[in-house]
């Protein structure tokens, strides 16, 4: 049910017709007028009218943009995957030079091209689209029209007969040139909706600087997973090589009868499985770089070699509370999610004004006669004030739901603040883990090659057989497997501190170099 108020209705009449004809004019007018309003559906005089948010199905154009901005949910467009970050989008051909890749050539090509940015970008305009659409219902709307129309009209037909004058009329020709102006004047609800949507246009931008961060860190990443497989390739050569050198030693020994078959065959296959690790290291590589190259833009053809080897530096003497003060200040996902809080806030408050009255006001002016030289120029204006008297399930009910999402996002953003301190904390937590891991499993590569440097004097001096110089070349390999490991773990640690503190777009350099 609504109560509608209109004022302040005007119009000029068209020229008129002379007094001999007035009566006849006045009738001919009235019937032009009743079959133009049967003919035409949704003519320019029906779009006139401006309309509150109690009648939806109101064909003008600030009810059709009121309707779509109460049902506007606010929200961002489609947002990017975690995968996204992965992908990218590629530039430029291969060339035939093998090109120098810099860690921070990486991250700046990620950060123009990572397909993750790009997708969190667009949603970025989503969102300002959806801003603008919430503010056109503020705004004026101005409509322009032009009609021409030619009608004939059997008189009889409507029940008028007059003696003598033949029942049919016309053809006749009426054109109107007309503009339509409608302005909402006191709206609450498409107010609140307008500062919603606002707050997640706001809330959308501070998602896309946080999803700078996200590249640097996926790009880091994939730059630390190559120099690891690098350094491996780099050890399993090392070890290849030992192993080369005891099977030698093994073949001249037996060949000379010092040694049995068994220590020739036992150097082989210690030989041969490193050689099966090398392939597999370079494997891995590859894979690897393919990888990198699709996450910063890089045709998969193109060659490039790294240039950095972040080598360890510790990072000590790291507080986790004033770390946490910091990441509250600085993360872009906090700031995000009491954008989004405060437009949960803005959409209750619309809810509940959904139920005021809506003052609005609609005019046209034009220019209506025969033909264009034969035509006057018209006008109306009307104010309106509706107001929903009885829609107590379907205000209740959005109120409901509006303080639902309100709720929601509180308990959001209360969650993450909490996640970002669990960040703060597991990586101080890793980096301290990973530095004494470093410290040990290089321990374990000096004590793994002075093992093996002792288990091959012992085989050369005839004291023993090559099985403790196969354990020791095994022994080998782990350790340098587990330190390079450490040392990969060591860094991205450092790099998830620098993303847990919100700093890794700028500052990820000064974190991967120690302080």
């Amino acid at each position: 049910m609504q109560v509608n108020i209109d004022r302040m209705s005007k119009s000029k009449a068209a020229r008129s017709a002379p007094p001999l004809y007035f009566s006849l004019g006045l009738c001919l007018l009235f019937i032009a007028g009743l079959a133009r309003t049967h003919a035409q559906t949704a003519g320019p005089t029906q779009q006139k009218q401006p309309s509150g948010p109690s009648t939806p199905t109101d064909t003008s154009p600030v009810a059709g943009a009121q309707q779509n901005l109460y049902n506007a949910g606010g929200q961002n467009g489609a947002q990017p995957t975690q995968d996204s970050f992965h992908g990218s989008i590629v530039t430029g051909k291969a060339t035939g030079d093998v090109m120098d890749l810099s860690l921070d050539d990486a991250v700046q090509r990620g950060l123009r091209q990572n397909l993750g940015l790009i997708l969190q970008t667009s949603s970025v305009k989503s969102a300002n689209g959806q801003r603008l659409e919430e503010l056109q219902s503020l705004l004026p709307t101005v409509n322009a029209n032009a009609s021409v129309e030619v009608q004939q009209v059997n008189l009889a037909a409507f029940g008028l007969k007059f003696p003598g004058l033949n029942p049919i009329i016309g053809p006749f020709q009426v054109v109107d040139f007309r503009a339509y102006l409608t302005q909402n004047l006191v709206n609450v609800s498409a107010l609140k909706n307008y500062l919603s949507a606002k707050h997640n246009f706001e809330g959308a931008k501070f998602t896309a600087e946080d999803a700078r961060d996200l590249v640097v860190l996926t790009v880091g990443n994939a730059y630390l997973l190559c120099i690891a497989d690098a350094a491996r390739i780099e050890a399993v050569n090392a070890e290849l090589a030992t192993s080369k050198i005891s099977l030698d030693q093994a073949t001249a020994n037996h060949d000379a009868g010092t040694s049995p078959r068994l220590d020739v065959l036992r150097a082989q296959v210690d030989y041969q499985n490193e050689q099966q690790s090398l392939i597999s290291a370079k494997n891995n590589l590859e894979k690897d770089k393919l990888a990198l190259a699709r996450t910063i833009g890089l045709p998969l053809d193109q060659q490039f070699r790294l240039t950095d080897l972040v080598p360890f530096k510790a990072l000590d003497n790291v507080d986790a509370q004033a770390a946490f003060v910091q990441a509250l200040k600085s993360r872009k996902d906090l700031a995000a999610y009491a954008e989004q809080v405060k437009a949960a806030d803005d959409q209750k408050s619309s809810a509940r004004a959904y139920q005021y009255p809506v003052a609005s006001v609609a005019a046209d002016y034009g220019d209506i006669g025969t033909t264009p030289g034969h035509s006057h120029g018209t006008f109306s204006a009307t104010g309106q004030v509706s107001v929903p008297v009885l829609q107590i399930a379907k205000t209740r009910g959005q109120e409901q739901v509006a303080d639902a999402q309100y709720e929601q996002s509180k308990a959001k953003l209360s969650d993450q603040i909490q996640q970002v301190n669990q960040d703060v904390h597991d990586s101080i937590l890793d980096i301290q883990t990973a530095a004494k891991l470093v410290d040990s499993t290089h321990s374990n590569v000096d004590l793994a090659n002075q093992a093996l440097s002792d288990a091959q004097q012992r085989y050369h001096a005839g004291v023993s057989d090559n099985l403790p110089v196969s354990q020791a070349q095994s022994q080998l390999e782990q350790a340098n497997d587990q330190y390079i490991s450490a040392l990969y773990q060591h860094n991205i640690a450092k790099l998830a501190l620098a993303r847990a503190l919100g700093a890794t777009q700028t500052n990820y350099k000064d974190y991967l170099g120690g302080k």
